[in-house]
């Protein structure tokens, strides 16, 4: 029976005893009716930060096509000067 992979439960290299500590750390030191407020934040933050990402990646989209934009040849005639009377 081929058995599915197990979630990797690491997060930047740090087991789950090491995320428990923290959390509880965290607890500690904020409060339990500061934390959502902090997770809220961290978490806007983070939407944020992508959303800027994402606009810069599009901005330089049409910078790039422009630029390969093959260029229009130049006009080869000049114009006649005017016949003088």
């Amino acid at each position: 029976m081929a058995s599915l992979p197990s979630l990797p439960l690491a997060f930047m290299g740090l087991g789950p005893t090491e995320l428990i500590v923290i959390l509880i750390i965290l607890l500690v030191l904020f409060g339990g009716s500061k934390l959502p407020g902090l997770a809220k934040g961290l978490g806007q933050s983070i939407k944020e930060f992508k959303k800027a990402s994402k606009e810069e990646q599009e901005a330089e989209k049409p910078a790039v096509a422009v630029a390969e934009a093959p260029k229009p040849a130049a006009a080869t005639t000049a114009a006649k000067p005017p016949a003088a009377s």
